[in-house]
């Protein structure tokens, strides 16, 4: 079947997950507006398409209202790491927030598709394991984590009403940890922590007693479901839960990354930060049954791919 090309705008379109994500979209032939303003994203992710007939890069805050004529939208712009979204809490939600309004006043415009990157942190630190998308979270709304949490939920909020009250048609994706190349190494995040702690033969810090999990999904798969799930139905809106269902304890992951760095660091353990989840995994029923998707590559490959960037960059 031929393809149709599209153009397709991506924000945040050179972080980690947007920097893939526009890589595959060039790839399949489509014209590739990506947009960032760089606060977290990085324009050594994408240097590599420049060159390419159907890849323009434009800086741009999706705060501020942006006019240029598309077919999708994938709205991934918001700092995705404690680190970084604590930052600047204000400008998080607002990113969250007026950054919805801009993107999906801009999808109604141009009548395009429009896929949310939500997150499995709408669900707090919850109360219900697996989390399945019907459980409506445990969520600390005045807390330090609640910049992001409460921004993608009111984002959820906004998309589903763009929907029934414009018949947008929408696409929300609940995206649990994922890693791969191009994390940011000073992210905060417990899989690039780890790795560039191991590869420096620094102590590996596990907060808490290492017994909190999570799952761990990589970033060719995550990519794979936001593209199958940008294909479906126009009834077809979400928000279905995209990640990995196989869960690791946080101390079985700093073992493995251990293992595979050869490293001799040893563990410290330090008191768990506020709001911490203790579990995280998702149930991902409903994206098997409605895109026809599950995560293939296991933690063994996935890792032995990150650390080989990691090793690369020279951190």
């Amino acid at each position: 079947m031929k393809h149709i090309r599209k153009r397709v705008l991506v924000t945040g379109g050179a972080g980690f997950l947007g920097s893939h994500l526009c890589e595959r979209l060039v790839e399949h032939g489509d014209d590739v507006l990506c947009l960032d303003n760089y606060f977290t994203g990085q324009k050594k992710n994408v240097e590599h398409l420049l060159g390419k007939p159907n890849f323009e890069l434009l800086r741009h805050d999706i705060t501020f209202p942006l006019y240029v004529e598309v077919d999708e939208i994938y709205n991934l712009a918001c700092p995705a790491s404690p680190i970084h979204y604590q930052h600047d809490p204000v400008q998080t939600t607002k990113t969250s927030v007026h950054g919805a309004i801009n993107m999906l006043g801009l999808a109604k415009r141009t009548n395009a598709k429009i896929f949310q990157a939500s997150t499995s942190e709408v669900y707090g630190d919850p109360k219900v394991h697996p989390q399945t998308e019907d459980y409506w979270g445990h969520v600390n709304p005045i807390g330090m984590r609640s910049c992001y949490d409460e921004g993608k939920r009111c984002a959820e909020t906004l998309f589903f009403d763009y929907h029934r009250q414009h018949h947008l048609n929408i696409k929300v994706g609940r995206i649990f940890n994922t890693y791969g190349p191009r994390m940011h190494p000073n992210d905060g995040r417990v899989v690039s922590n780890f790795i560039v702690q191991a590869l420096k033969g620094e102590p590996i810090t596990i907060y808490g007693d290492g017994s909190q999990t999570r799952s761990f999904c990589y970033v060719d798969d995550m990519v794979d479901a936001f593209i199958a799930f940008m294909a479906t139905k126009d009834n077809i809106t979400g928000p279905f839960n995209l990640g990995n269902p196989v869960e690791f304890s946080i101390l079985e992951l700093a073992e493995a990354i251990i293992k595979f760095t050869e490293t001799t660091s040893k563990i410290v353990f330090k008191p768990l930060p506020l709001d911490d989840p203790a579990q995280r995994k998702p149930d991902i029923s409903m994206a098997k049954n409605n895109l026809g998707w599950e995560p293939r590559i296991d933690l063994e490959e996935g890792l032995y791919n990150t650390i080989k960037f990691f090793k690369e960059v020279k951190i």
